[in-house]
């Protein structure tokens, strides 16, 4: 066939790949122009489950919400594994969200428009219904406030009200789906005899052993027949849930050295001296200071322990340090201190000067009440028909409340006065005229000018580690990474089995864009970058890939070798042992130089022999066996044992067959809705990019 020929026959497939090249061009060239829509899209993908996917924009902010909460629960700053465990739960709500939904679909099961209204206002509501709108001094449900918000037509409300029905509704159909798993496990009179006899029945046994330390490690020589017979019997143990990978990495400390200490010190007492005669104490602190304590009265306990008692036990006037522990030192001018209560009852009434007209009318009105109230006038009526804030329906009671709970110009006016007293302050919020309805208990409380300065390292320390780092970086390209850093005396530390998601890693405190980087990297790969770390510069090598699934022996070699050194003088223990004979246990004590070791009492469910280690294989042997007979040699955690049961105590039979399903009921149900959300996982088609994005 000539070449004009093959080129008649095929000009049709060039001329429609070319006019299909050039679409795909001109789509390519249209999407960079208007920003990308085509796979810019797909760069926001977080993950999908079972073709659903989960989009950043929405992602982010649930992630957001976990992190806050977090930090209000825990306190400090959000850090690398407040975020970890907030993009988990995240990430895990929305597989629930997916994979449960598409089942209620499957199962048909739904909440009626009846079921939500008894959910929301019937004589037994939703958990959540409780939760929120329940008195928290009586635990009754409050119904004049529940429903007023569920009648409420202002815009907020009914976007809170949508948001809590969404909630309701989700909880109704998980109880409804939980209720037909646990429903659909049953136990029988067979399984509740067996559980109650691995409970209760009672075997007493002697045993000799020969321990796998007694044979030196040195004097076994492993073969790759040995490592495969290991890794063939126990294949189900190599089951990775999801991919992890292993890096090696060297660190460049960037601690302070003498001569930043010095520095730092000569800093500290510059900064002591010219506290001490400052004019503006809050804002020396507040210019001065690397935490900030805020300019309000404390009580005990909020600041460094090393600090506080010493504090607390100075008089207004006071200079205390600078004091140096942990890692900074500390500098406070006791400005104030008095006693004040633990806690107050107090009510309110809140006024927006939006809806009475601007501001100076919200402070006539609020002065007007308060002149009311003083006269005897009922404030409990007055809260009702003038305030805007959730309480006016009990009068303006806001219960009793600690310090930190209440925004600081509530907090001071409640707890600067005494019993009785009528104040108006203004807030965030609006105007509130506020009755100190009673007062408990009373403390040392202090106003503190706080000033603390890290001891950290200068510039100079930071730009030499840096340099050093950058250096080793350099070299190692197409260098052998250990054998670099042994040359440059560097310690190399490993992290093994590193998840893509998880915010820690052995020896490392910020490791996240270095986890991401492994997981863009191939085996063997230098990390791109110079990681920082709290305190140290990490350079970092990719060593291990482990896939998800069945890993390969090649990946589990190094990690069994202390197993297959056991299995191995496991044979020759065992045959030591079975040519001791078996005329006794005492024969075979004496033959093999080993005590014979008594053991009463043991059950099948707690297989412990006491003062040695869990030996399964060795409990379960002795319930199986007949009581007299010298058993055969039998492959434990910590050796070879050879036993001998001397007999066993069997218990009462069940005095209550129901009680006894009935508590294995519960467990049973409690593990399969688990179970069942496993299996939900296992069957979707669940694809996982959060390395991507955090």
């Amino acid at each position: 066939m000539g070449l004009m020929t093959f080129l008649r026959n095929r000009a049709g497939y060039i001329l429609v790949f070319a006019i299909g090249f050039a679409i795909v061009a001109f789509l390519v060239g249209d999407a960079i122009n208007v920003g990308k829509p085509f796979w810019s899209a797909n760069q926001k993908v977080v993950g999908s489950i079972d073709g659903k996917d989960i989009n950043i924009d929405e992602f982010g902010p649930k992630v957001d919400q976990g992190v806050n909460q977090m930090k209000q629960q825990y306190g400090g700053s959000a850090n690398a594994q407040m975020t970890a465990m907030a993009v988990d739960q995240a990430w895990n709500a929305e597989l629930a969200n997916v994979l449960l939904n598409k089942e209620y679909d499957r199962l048909g099961l739904t909440v009626s428009e009846d079921e939500l209204v008894d959910l929301l206002q019937g004589q037994n509501p939703s958990p959540l219904i409780k939760q929120y709108f329940s008195n928290p001094q009586t635990g009754q449900l409050d119904r004049v406030t529940l429903m007023n918000f569920l009648k409420s037509k202002e815009p907020q409300a009914l976007q809170q009200s949508g948001l809590l029905q969404e909630e309701i509704i989700k909880q109704a159909l998980q109880t409804k789906y939980s209720n037909l798993i646990r429903n659909s496990v049953y136990v029988t009179s067979l399984e509740a005899t067996d559980e109650y006899n691995n409970r209760n029945k009672l075997a007493n046994f002697k045993y000799v052993s020969l321990d796998y330390a007694s044979v030196p490690d040195k004097s076994v020589k492993l073969t790759d027949a040995d490592y495969s017979e290991y890794y063939d019997q126990n294949k189900a143990r190599f089951n990775n849930p999801q991919e992890t990978r292993a890096f090696e990495y060297v660190t460049f400390n960037i601690s302070p050295t003498k001569a930043d200490s010095l520095a730092i010190k000569a800093q500290v007492d510059k900064i002591a001296a010219d506290f001490q005669v400052a004019k503006n104490d809050s804002l020396f602190a507040a210019i001065n200071s690397d935490v900030k304590v805020p300019f309000t009265y404390l009580t005990k306990g909020k600041l460094d322990p090393a600090v506080d008692s010493a504090v607390f036990a100075l008089p207004a006037g006071s200079f205390y340090g600078p004091k140096l522990s942990g890692n900074s030192y500390k500098i406070v001018k006791v400005v104030a201190t008095r006693f004040s209560p633990d806690s107050v009852k107090a009510s309110h009434i809140l006024i927006d000067p939006a809806k009475v007209g601007g501001e100076d009318k919200a402070v006539k009105l609020a002065d007007s009440l308060k002149a009311l109230i003083l006269k005897g006038g009922n404030f409990a009526e007055l809260a009702k028909n003038y305030s805007v804030d959730g309480s006016k329906d009990k009068g303006g009671e806001l219960g009793t409340f600690a310090r930190g709970a209440m925004v600081p110009e509530f907090e001071n006016a409640a707890f600067d006065g005494k019993t009785g007293d009528i104040k108006v302050v203004k807030s965030q919020f609006g105007y509130h005229v506020i009755k100190i309805e009673k007062q408990i208990g009373s403390s040392k409380v202090a106003k503190l000018a706080y000033v603390e300065k890290a001891l950290a390292a200068s510039s100079k320390t930071q730009a030499a580690a840096y340099k050093a780092a950058s250096n080793f970086l350099a070299d190692v390209k197409g260098n052998d990474f250990s054998k670099l850093a042994t040359q440059k005396g560097l310690k190399v530390s490993v992290a093994d089995k590193v998840a893509a998601t998880q915010g820690f890693a052995a020896g490392l405190d910020n490791p996240r864009k270095l986890i991401q980087d492994a997981y863009a990297a191939d085996k063997g790969d230098v990390l791109p970058e110079i990681y920082t770390m709290s305190n140290a510069y990490v350079v970092a090598r990719l060593t291990n890939i482990s896939p998800k699934g069945i890993l390969s022996l090649a990946d589990v070699k190094k990690e069994i070798e202390p197993m297959v050194l056991n299995a191995v003088k496991a044979k020759q223990l065992k045959e030591k042992l079975a040519g001791a004979g078996k005329g006794s246990i005492d024969q075979v004590a004496a033959k093999v130089a080993r005590p014979v070791n008594p053991v009463q009492n043991v059950v099948f469910a707690n297989p412990v022999i006491p003062g040695v280690a869990q030996e399964n294989a060795l409990v379960g042997s002795v319930f199986g066996s007949q009581p007299g007979k010298v058993s055969a040699p039998v492959q434990g955690e910590r050796g070879v044992y050879v036993f001998t049961v001397d007999g066993f105590t069997n218990p009462a039979p069940i005095a209550n067959m129901f009680k006894q399903k009935e508590s294995m009921l519960l467990s049973l149900g409690q593990r399969s809705l688990g179970a069942a959300f496993q299996a939900l996982q296992e069957n979707a088609k669940i694809k996982d990019n959060r390395v991507k994005f955090y």
